[in-house]
């Protein structure tokens, strides 16, 4: 939509501070995992502070677990269930049940059966065991897991027909988030919408308390998409005045269609910001104080009484130029860990930036760009010392090797004392075993690969062109200096064959002991991949249904016999769960409580968070690590990109 970069004329901070001031508060909708701070926020928070701007960042996600598990909240969801019974037996009575309101009432039967005070009180438990010490006890670890699901299946009744899980991060209201109509629909529904109640019980109020000219709210995982935009269309209806504004990487991806869609800008939100958020967000602001033509702010979506506009000038951030992410105002210590982790972001983009399957460079309009080694280390030392944290999530889509190098021997040098994570490719440039030493000493304990698959042959059509015997060297060096590798892979990209995905197979069971955790997924054809724009090239036919008019991804067919049809590719990942998992089946499976273990102990030989085999049991289903709905993330490669993300909107 956008087709050219402009380079806007940024105020000095002299000229900025000199117009009027705006109050903004910017939410973090749910869900996403309640480990650590999300990077948007602070990033946009210390840009707008960074101009004179007041700003209040709210991370609504951690705030509505910690208020879920609560007798407050769970005496509520009581009370809320025995109202649904009572009328329910009321109809029975009269006019008799229809077969979905017999089925709930048997719900709301079963689940008053609960001791909710019993299960609030576990609950609590399971909250200070995350926080404490106890975290590191394995046994009590999973305890606290299973109550937090236990909890959230109690709080499901009370929104039948509605599935609210706690992690993976994959609860479903019953509404498909690619059909505008029915995304529409769901922000009014008060049966099922939980996220109405959560707008009312914990946003609404902050809004009428600190009473902001604007609000944004960050988008950053289809799974957020209902959440965030409930919240919107709640604030928006009970405080008019207020200007609405959406961003993260799902409203760009979906930038083509929200214009097509009149009611999402009368009634959800009034503009959206695409792409990076940083300086679009404070020049919108400059806008509303009417020191700015709003048709002249980059990045923007808006609509005024002649309908929507979409502004083509795009901008992109400097990297060097960012002030340091403010966390000032986050709950740093309500998440669900016992220390503090940041994520921290020395990139834009992707360095390799050549994936056939992939479409997150949709969320930036401009190519890979970073900051240099040292400031990159000067900036982790300011948040370190700043935030008193020693754990940080590098949110990188892909850490480049180059840059990887220069940080981990400048970590080593000026002895920072950090613990870290992040994504990364197997690289020939990373074979040297001293390397992997140097990265072990200065921190780094958990690595996530994308290898996506095995066989040569289809990682050339994908364009990622990685060497097996590379994989096997960079697990192997990386395990031997006690990094957990954790490693992604999908069956059924276009042209693979069956003999060519079970080499997939057998790798990852071959080379089992320097692979700690695994993820295997199915193809999916995002919509905005080189794979889709041109789908004759990669012999698929691309099926595009009227009714999904907000899509993410396309149904596919082969258009040659032979290869993995999208069905078999499913089919052969619950093969692979049912019949190979066991080895890597973790139960403390949330990707930042594994780089806590590995944090802790030091080593990546950790039997006791595995799960073990139950007799008479064919299969686990414990999930793998990190598994989650999070299409829409950072990593530049498409197994990757369910793992985490970062960046600002």
């Amino acid at each position: 939509m956008a087709d050219s970069i402009i380079q806007v004329e940024k105020p000095t901070l002299q000229q900025s501070m000199s117009g009027r001031k705006l109050k903004a508060m910017l939410l973090f909708p749910p869900e996403w995992v309640p480990t650590a701070p999300y990077l948007a926020l602070p990033s946009l928070t210390a840009v707008l502070r960074q101009h004179g701007h007041e700003v209040v960042q709210k991370d609504v996600n951690i705030e509505m677990y910690d208020y879920f598990f609560s007798d407050t909240f769970l005496i509520w969801i009581m009370a809320r269930m025995a109202t649904q019974r009572r009328a329910l037996e009321a109809k029975e009575l009269t006019e008799g049940l229809t077969e979905r309101e017999a089925a709930q009432k048997a719900c709301l039967e079963a689940a008053a059966g609960v001791d909710v005070l019993d299960l609030a009180e576990r609950a609590q438990e399971a909250k200070r065991i995350t926080r404490s010490e106890d975290f590191y006890d394995a046994d009590k670890l999973e305890w606290a897991l299973n109550t937090f699901r236990e909890v959230m299946q109690y709080i499901s009744a009370a929104y039948y027909p509605a599935s609210l899980v706690f992690y993976p991060m994959e609860s479903n209201l019953g509404y498909r988030p690619g059909v505008s109509k029915e995304v529409l629909a769901c922000l009014d529904d008060e049966q099922v919408n939980v996220y109405r109640d959560v707008c009312r019980q914990l946003v609404l109020p902050a809004v009428s308390r600190e009473a902001p000219d604007v609000v944004g709210v960050s988008v950053g995982t289809q799974m957020q998409l209902l959440a965030g935009l409930t919240f919107c269309k709640m604030i928006k209806e009970a405080f008019p005045h207020i200007h609405i504004t959406v961003g993260g990487n799902i409203i760009t991806r979906l930038q083509e269609e929200f214009p097509k869609h009149e009611r999402f800008f009368t009634t959800v939100f009034d503009s959206a910001i695409l792409y990076e958020g940083e300086h679009a967000l404070l020049w919108l602001l400059e806008a509303l104080a009417g020191e700015r033509e709003m048709a002249k702010v980059p990045n923007l979506i808006y609509r005024d009484e002649t309908g929507a506009h979409v502004n083509t000038e795009v901008y992109t951030e400097k990297t060097t130029a960012l002030p340091l992410p403010d966390f000032d105002g986050f709950p740093l210590d309500s998440y669900f860990v016992p220390v503090r982790i940041l994520p921290y972001l020395a990139t834009r983009g992707c360095y390799w930036g050549r994936c056939t399957f992939c479409d997150h460079g949709q969320g930036y309009f401009d190519q890979y760009r970073g900051m240099p080694a040292h400031e990159v280390v000067r900036q982790i030392k300011a948040l370190k010392e700043k935030y008193h944290a020693e754990h940080f999530l590098f949110a990188d889509e892909s850490y480049p090797p180059a840059l990887f190098k220069k940080v981990v021997q400048l970590l080593v040098e000026q002895n920072v004392g950090i613990k870290w994570t992040t994504l990364i490719r197997f690289e020939e440039t990373l074979q040297d075993s001293e390397i992997w030493k140097i990265a072990a000493q200065s921190g780094c304990c958990t690595l996530y690969y994308g290898m996506e698959s095995a066989n040569e042959r289809v990682l050339n059509l994908m364009d990622k062109h990685v060497k097996q015997s590379v994989i096997e060297n960079n697990l192997r060096e990386a395990a031997k200096v006690g990094i957990w590798n954790h490693v992604m892979a999908f069956y059924g990209f276009p042209g693979e064959t069956r003999e060519e995905a079970e080499e997939t197979r057998e790798f990852l069971i071959d080379n089992k002991e320097h692979i700690h955790s695994v993820e295997l997924f199915y193809f999916v054809a995002y919509r905005h991949t080189p794979m889709v724009r041109t789908p004759e090239k990669f012999g698929i036919t691309i099926h595009k249904q009227e009714e999904y008019d907000l899509p993410l991804d396309y149904y596919y067919t082969l258009n040659e016999p032979g290869g993995v049809t999208c069905l078999e590719a499913m089919q052969l990942c619950e093969e692979f769960y049912q019949n190979d998992f066991a080895p890597w089946a973790v139960r403390v499976n949330a990707r930042e409580h594994v780089f806590l273990y590995i944090s802790k102990f030091g080593t990546n030989r950790l039997p006791q968070i595995y799960a073990q085999p139950k007799t008479g049991v064919s299969g686990l289903v414990t999930w793998p690590v990190a598994r989650g709905d999070a299409e829409a993330e950072s990593a530049g490669d498409q197994s990757m990109a369910r793992v985490h993300s970062h960046t600002a909107p």
